[in-house]
């Protein structure tokens, strides 16, 4: 098996991880332009916290965004850092009072999923392989 790994003081990793950001009430929000603008917005936010931003997609009422992470990034703050101030900056460069329902833009939840490079299957088998 072969790893794409990142490396600090004292260890070897590959963190990657993907997150989903929902509109509150599901509100037919992003339009191209807004989701641009909203990429550019959280890459600026990932910079902060040494996230890396691979991939930034998503519909008119939600984002998928796939990163890579050090051992260190406190995850829970980095999303809802991410969430706060996105927020307002996407609320202040577009007048979205009339589409969003109240003050909040996301959703209190979100979901955050870690990845791998390998198969959960494949990396049990190497696990068992090591037995010699």
């Amino acid at each position: 098996m072969e790893y794409d790994l990142d490396s600090g003081a004292h260890s070897v990793y590959a963190l990657h991880y993907h997150l989903i950001l929902v509109t509150k009430y599901r509100q037919n929000t992003f339009t191209p332009g807004r989701s641009d603008f909203m990429r550019r917005v959280v890459e600026g936010f990932a910079e902060n916290y040494g996230v890396e931003i691979k991939n930034f997609e998503g519909d008119r009422d939600h984002v998928h965004m796939l990163f890579k992470a050090k051992p260190t990034t406190d995850l829970v703050r980095f999303v809802n850092t991410l969430k706060g101030p996105s927020a307002r900056r996407i609320k202040n460069e577009f007048d979205l009072d009339r589409e969003l329902w109240g003050d909040s833009f996301w959703t209190d939840s979100y979901c955050l999923l870690s990845t791998g490079q390998v198969s959960l299957d494949a990396l049990k088998q190497y696990v068992e392989d090591q037995r010699g």
